[in-house]
């Protein structure tokens, strides 16, 4: 039995829920003899970068635009307070979704990096120092290493880097060298966006908390996928972004142990977010509001709460099942070619994702190639160049799939990938 009959749910059915889906691209190219040829039907598989959105997320933000658009926290008319009520409900939402204690461990960001950039800023510039060291790995997305480059070099802490393994698995032995009594954070990527590695997350947070240091998993790859519960993994901080998710882009997510978010200062300041104010000082609002200043992004978060009621509609645990297999049949069908190169684990031990280079064709060219096929992939480093240093690659092609993609846009995929070997032969 192929791949997608084995599929824990109706992928037909669920695409209806699609409307880009019905798109068809191309046209550009050029069949021998007869000219350029008709559009194809869309084959999506840059789901990595983001997500297409459902009717039920989309009508959900249409629907605050259109019923009951007001700002939050800042009236007492009705619609304020239907308004105020979704938002404050939609971090309840998220809280359940990733097994938190509540809505005060859940900040509302613009996305993955502001989320990164919040702790980094608020927590690492009053607690790191010299002699001090943050420890990332050599799998991580620029929005973390850039972030923690940036702090070390501020603050005078060493920032080291867990070295990766030819398979493209963590040095665990490495890891215990780089984790020591100076360490005071790990930020480690829980599904690498290049190799599909599935990093051990909770291994890595007892490893931190033995040395009384922090650990934040960047979920950007991973909350979208699978279960995700941040007490069973053992995290104290975890970053994800709602566009990877069904959701809409301009809304991420900070979870952040309630002690932790409690000791810290806030990242911005204005409205919202304080209690009291005089010409003197200033006082701050309970969490999760005294980081989130400003008027927030209240449809996109009232977007990610039906993004949520969407993907817990199919089960999470099919969304991996259905992302594995898919993986697992990509991985296989690309390694019939003796002249494609995949980065990452073998395809039964990776998250949804395949990076890969063909022999003599660079990964720009190729995504172009693939585009004229009706096939959306993404090509360059990924936000992962020293990654990609490593590899000995300058650059690669990313196919990364999600709940409605089909075995049968796999195949599409690798007749494209035939097409440009044969054009470059």
């Amino acid at each position: 039995m192929g791949v997608q009959e084995q599929s824990p749910f109706d992928v037909d059915a669920l695409r209806d829920d699609f409307p880009i889906l019905e798109r068809k691209v191309g046209g550009d190219v050029t069949v021998p003899g007869e000219g350029p040829g008709d559009e194809t039907p869309l084959v999506y598989l840059d789901n990595g970068a983001t997500t297409q959105k459902p009717n039920q997320v989309i009508d959900a933000i249409a629907d605050y635009y259109r019923e009951y658009n007001a700002n939050v926290h800042r009236g007492i008319h009705q619609l304020s307070q239907e308004a105020s009520v979704a938002y404050e409900e939609a971090h309840d939402r998220v809280a359940e979704f990733i097994g938190a204690e509540g809505r005060e461990e859940i900040v509302f960001t613009k996305n993955t990096t502001e989320a990164m950039n919040l702790v980094a800023y608020a927590w690492g510039l009053e607690e790191l120092g010299p002699g001090d060291s943050v420890v990332l790995t050599q799998m991580e997305h620029h929005s973390a290493l850039v972030t923690w480059q940036q702090i070390g070099k501020r603050t005078g802490a060493d920032v080291r880097f867990i070295e990766v393994e030819e398979d493209g698995t963590l040095d665990m032995d490495h890891a215990a060298d780089c984790i020591d009594d100076s360490t005071k954070m790990v930020s480690v990527v829980h599904v690498s966006n290049t190799l599909g590695t599935i990093n051990p997350v909770s291994e890595l947070a007892e490893m931190a908390h033995e040395h009384d240091a922090y650990l934040f998993a960047d979920g950007a790859q991973s909350v979208p996928t699978r279960p995700v519960d941040v007490g069973e993994l053992g995290v104290d901080f975890l970053a994800f972004s709602g566009h990877k998710m069904c959701g809409p882009t301009g809304i991420g997510v900070l979870y952040g142990r309630e002690s932790l978010l409690d000791s810290m200062q806030p990242y911005l300041y204005g409205g919202d977010m304080i209690r009291r104010v005089s010409f003197e000082d200033a006082t701050w609002e309970d969490l999760p509001w005294k980081f989130e200043a400003g008027t927030p992004n209240i449809a996109q978060g009232i977007g990610l709460a039906a993004a949520i009621d969407y993907l817990e509609g199919i089960g999470m645990e099919n969304v991996q099942a259905h992302e594995d297999r898919l993986a697992e049949y990509a991985y296989d069908r690309l390694t019939e070619f003796d002249d494609v190169t995949i980065y990452g684990p073998p395809g039964d031990e990776r998250g949804g994702l395949v990076a890969f280079n063909l022999d003599g064709v660079h990964a720009h060219d190729l995504s172009s190639i693939l585009n004229d096929f009706g096939v959306a992939v993404r090509a360059g480093d990924h936000c992962t160049q020293p990654l990609h240093d490593e590899l000995g690659a300058n650059s690669s092609a990313r196919a990364s799939f999600y709940v409605y993609n089909t075995t049968e846009e796999i195949d599409a995929l690798v007749e494209a990938v035939d097409e440009a070997r044969q054009l470059f032969a």
